[in-house]
């Protein structure tokens, strides 16, 4: 049998109901660290296990600035092959897994293989259809128009014809990490179908370089996929400042060189200026062969050298094997009154 509740119980029940019930305090989440320091301010961002971002944001910032110059140098590599303004520029700039960027590519398409000596792995470079026949259009006197665009592989023909735009295309590459390392691109293999091509395992975190190829009234687009595990060797130089400070030193200094060798081979015109005086227009008509022109300078003042009409040097006159000759003695400073 139950029990029975009696009167006593009952009172204590409608006491307890009518109290009212007091707010349960949720203790929050405690971060724990090896070292102790002030976790109040730390931000907790989520975190995907299948995309793990192995490049950091000034890595990320440093490889699409550096891909920055070579679409720069791409472009104008085109433009005067092909004889028309191409442009091209970087639309995109992200971390994926291999998996990811295999599955957004179109089948068929020109997928090319890249080996990077000295380093180890293999590269993608991904161009698309729609901008490859507008290509070969006008390579071969097209106007690329009223162009159709094929759904099938690349014959052998335009594989040739192609190879000619990536061949310019390695070596503004090659001309763009020359801050970073001296890396030789060379096209290993070409495929059509990117589906064939595994490279690195599908979930394996490549960084992918999107850009847009625009040609008249056609544009496209083309991908370079850069697997983490080879360019991970150079990833510490890749920071943002290390990678300006060494492509200004290097291009700076290269520049310097070349501009030396070209304005040593420069002729310029060399005039000494002996004296100066003024004459009436009169004595100018009636000056004949054998007068004398008087003027206020000594003869052993310096002579003053001009070189293309800006004055140079001071000299001394003198002789030299039979023949007047000047030496000189000091460059002209801001202090003389020439």
């Amino acid at each position: 049998m139950p029990d029975v509740l009696d009167q006593s119980d009952i009172d204590a029940l409608l006491a307890s109901a009518e109290v009212p019930q007091q707010e349960v305090v949720r203790q929050a989440d405690q971060i724990f660290s090896r070292q102790r320091t002030d976790t109040s301010n730390i931000e907790v961002r989520p975190y995907d296990f299948k995309r793990p971002e192995r490049v950091s944001k000034d890595q990320m910032r440093a490889l699409q600035t550096l891909h920055e110059s070579f679409s720069r140098n791409f472009g104008a590599a085109l433009s005067g092959f092909l004889r028309t303004i191409v442009e091209v520029k970087v639309a995109s700039c992200e971390q994926m897994t291999y998996g990811e960027f295999i599955a957004g590519l179109p089948n068929p398409t020109s997928f090319n293989l890249l080996e990077a000596k000295p380093l180890e792995g293999q590269l993608c470079l991904e161009i698309s259809p729609l901008i490859i026949y507008p290509i070969i259009d006008r390579l071969l006197g097209g106007n690329t128009q009223d162009l159709f665009i094929p759904q099938r592989p690349l014959t052998v023909i335009e594989t040739r014809l192609i190879s000619k735009v990536t061949s310019r295309g390695l070596t503004a590459m090659q001309e763009a990490w020359a801050g970073i390392k001296q890396i030789t691109f060379e096209i290993s293999a070409t495929e059509s179908n990117p589906q064939l091509v595994q490279i690195v395992p599908p979930n394996e975190v490549v960084v992918v370089v999107g850009f847009e190829i625009k040609m008249g009234n056609r544009a496209g687009t083309m991908n370079l996929c850069i697997p983490y595990n080879v360019i991970e060797p150079v990833m510490e130089e890749l920071a943002a400042q290390s990678w300006f400070s060494t492509a200004k030193t290097s291009r700076s200094d290269e520049m310097a060189v070349r501009m030396g060798s070209s304005l040593a081979r420069a002729p310029v015109t060399v005039t000494a200026l002996l004296a100066e005086t003024t004459i009436t227009l009169a004595d100018l008509r009636r000056l004949a062969v054998g007068d004398v022109l008087l003027t206020e300078k000594p003869v052993s003042d310096a002579l003053v050298i001009s070189v293309e009409g800006e004055k140079k040097f001071l000299a001394t006159l003198g002789r030299f094997k039979h023949a007047r000759a000047m030496r000189v003695t000091r460059a002209v400073v801001q202090s003389d009154h020439v």
